[in-house]
């Protein structure tokens, strides 16, 4: 046994953690659990841990994965268990494999999101947002080159709004390579094409990953 992936779910309060402090969360969680982690080589060695795709602060998930390196054979069956028992409220682990798929193969991300209105009515939000979305959607996105225009429904597919009791859900499929869209874009394009459509308060929680065909990222 040599290479793992770990699935977990990142929410609540543990939402807040950055991307490092979750690096330094698991390696702590996993030698709590008595994990024989591999260790690389030379002066500095650090574990073998690395996540698949980094979740932004404040963004929940139910798919987030790690893959790691051990030094010898563990019961994959009980380590989810192990491992959730002995990470902070919020890190919940329910699944471990060996063999799983390349990051390079991951092109799909699943996420859903609420948007909160109150005062407006959610059913012409929804409808209007549906109407927005129907053709080209333009949206300023920064990146490390800087801030330029983006075609969002280019790299989006399976949109939907939902009204629900001064909220809007959302329901979407956003590209996870090449480019990687943030599902966070969705609420910036309503907000720079439809001012008056904006949520008061909006979040996004990832649900699942998928390959270029469709079938699920394992």
């Amino acid at each position: 046994m040599d290479k793992l992936r770990l699935v977990y779910a990142q929410t609540g309060r543990a939402r807040w953690i950055s991307h490092l402090d979750a690096m330094r969360t698991l390696q702590r969680g996993l030698l709590r659990a008595g994990v024989p982690l591999r260790y690389s080589e030379g002066f500095n060695p650090h574990a073998l841990i690395s996540i698949v795709m980094p979740l932004s602060v404040g963004t929940e998930s139910m798919c987030q994965m790690a893959d790691i390196r051990v030094r010898e054979d563990i019961v994959l069956s009980s380590l989810p268990e192990r491992l959730t028992a002995v990470m902070p409220e919020g890190l919940r682990f329910t699944d471990s494999y060996e063999d799983f798929d390349k990051p390079a193969e991951l092109k799909w991300l699943e996420a859903e999101g609420l948007w909160e209105y109150d005062d407006a009515d959610p059913e012409e939000a929804a409808a209007r947002c549906r109407s927005l979305f129907s053709e080209s959607v333009t949206v300023t996105r920064r990146t490390k080159r800087g801030e330029g225009p983006f075609i969002l429904t280019d790299h989006i597919r399976g949109l939907s709004f939902i009204p629900e009791e001064k909220a809007v859900r959302v329901r979407v499929t956003v590209s996870a390579s090449e480019p990687v869209v943030n599902p966070d874009l969705i609420t910036a394009a309503v907000k720079q094409n439809a001012p008056e459509l904006t949520p008061d308060a909006a979040r996004f929680r990832r649900i699942a990953l998928f390959k270029a065909d469709g079938k699920p990222f394992r």
